[in-house]
């Protein structure tokens, strides 16, 4: 049983770490998507406000094709270097403010985000004629390459379009082309934001997807450490309940036996020890069964017949009563109180005091002190003894139906377990409590509150 449990814990704790991997699966695939369709967003909405730099401002395009056709016919005429070529565009003096014009475009028609943005030069190269090239440079797109813009890495943006534009000229009576491709890479402040926000309901829905899996996980875990822990307990109480049994039974069986032997019957004396003896055991069954019967109830299905009594006299006649029945154990007396008058079901009290008591004689004590006194307005009654003690992790179980101290894996005393739970119902059926305090080899207190 204990193997079929482990082993159905261990599948659903797969089961959960495959769903719980899938779950996040899905919701990495959205997000990716989101990504790509912010991208694909920003990438229209940018190519709708501006084709090319022209829309832009005209005056400074042109200022910058004419720069670059200046630059191109130096270099054919010997007089600049491809690296001076190259220094002279990146140079420009209209960088800036171009730079500006763009930003308050971007702040202007794109309010809802805040942008940086660089245009890098890829390509610069020289046609003379269709037979020959001369390229300038042409590079992978790198932030040392920009022209315009403010971004100062490329790392984080994206690319949003690229613009290759010619430029026709005449050189010598010699017609030359020039072929420029520059590219506008893109980076959205708190992007990463935007989607998340974008994802809320997704990853809402995830989350408490995830979390009801985990709570119906462990609901179900609970429930089942519960239910092997309830098949425990009644196999304990079987295995208790027919070792009680059994004794009773079996001194039925041989006096029954002896009954039917004629020297038995002739002589009064014998007959009546065994009927007597027959009568007891028959007793000690019926009060077996009405044990289990009465602890079968709940606090709140006790019928309660109380009455006005005067409490110390009460404990008094329990205890005088307890030292009949157990002549070798000490039991003092500490009443604190006086006259206390209480509305109490004496039967069902007084059977909860005396298991209390008759639990501290199976444990080993032998003095046992009764006290009484006032607590917060509550009629306190504390029962100290000098037994064997428990320990502080079985405490909080006392009171279980069923349960019973081991030692190991052995009960060395007697019981159904039912004595401290039958306590534990009667004195809740009074509204009061009922609260243990013990150490082992130091013995148990046990304070029962009573309202007044």
């Amino acid at each position: 049983m204990k193997q079929r449990i482990n082993l159905l814990i261990a599948f659903s704790v797969v089961a959960l770490i495959v769903l719980m991997t899938v779950q996040c699966y899905l919701v990495k695939t959205a997000y990716e998507y989101k990504v790509a369709q912010f991208h694909t967003q920003i990438k229209n909405e940018i190519a709708q406000i501006s084709n090319n730099y022209s829309d832009i401002d005209s005056a400074l395009v042109a200022r910058k094709e004419a720069l670059y056709k200046n630059l191109s016919e130096n270099y054919l005429k010997g007089k600049k270097s491809k690296l001076d070529i190259k220094n002279g565009i990146l140079e420009n003096k209209f960088q800036n403010a171009l730079t500006q014009k763009i930003k308050r475009k971007f702040e202007r028609d794109l309010p809802n985000f805040e942008i940086d943005f660089a245009i890098v030069l890829n390509k610069f190269i020289l046609y003379k004629n269709a037979a020959k090239v001369d390229t300038i440079f042409s590079e992978k797109p790198f932030i040392q390459n920009k022209l315009y813009g403010n971004l100062t890495s490329l790392n984080h943006a994206f690319l949003v379009r690229s613009y290759v534009g010619t430029t026709n000229g005449n050189f010598d009576n010699q017609e030359y082309k020039l072929l420029t491709e520059d590219s506008m890479y893109v980076s959205v402040i708190d992007w990463e934001m935007i989607i998340l926000r974008r994802m809320t309901f997704i990853l809402v829905l995830s989350l408490l997807s995830i979390l009801t899996l985990i709570t119906l996980f462990v609901i179900a875990l609970k429930a089942l450490i519960k239910q092997k822990k309830v098949s425990d307990v009644k196999t304990d109480f079987i295995n208790n309940i027919t070792h009680e049994l059994k004794t009773p039974l079996a001194t039925l069986g041989i006096s029954t036996k002896i009954l039917e032997q004629k020297n038995i019957r002739d002589n009064d004396e014998n007959f009546n020890a065994i009927v007597n003896t027959i009568s007891r055991q028959n007793n000690r069954l019926q009060s077996l069964i009405d044990q289990v019967m009465a602890n079968s109830l709940a606090e709140n299905e006790l019928e309660l017949q109380k009455e006005k009594i005067e409490t110390e006299d009460f404990l008094l006649s329990i205890v005088n009563d307890f030292k009949i029945t157990f002549p070798k154990i000490t039991l003092k007396t500490d009443f604190q109180t006086q006259k206390t008058i209480l509305v109490l079901d004496k039967f069902h009290l007084t059977t909860a005091f005396l298991n209390v008591l008759e639990n501290a004689v199976k444990y080993g004590s032998s003095t046992i002190t009764i006290k009484t006194r006032i607590v917060e307005n509550q009629f306190a009654v504390s029962i100290e003894d000098d037994g064997i003690g428990i320990a502080k992790n079985k405490q909080s179980l006392l009171f279980d139906k069923f349960y019973r101290v081991e030692q190991g894996n052995l009960h060395n005393t007697k019981g159904l377990g039912l004595g401290l739970y039958y306590v534990s119902q009667i004195i809740k059926a009074h509204q009061g409590s009922v609260n243990i305090v013990s150490e082992l080899g130091k013995g148990t207190q046990f304070t029962i509150l009573l309202k007044v």
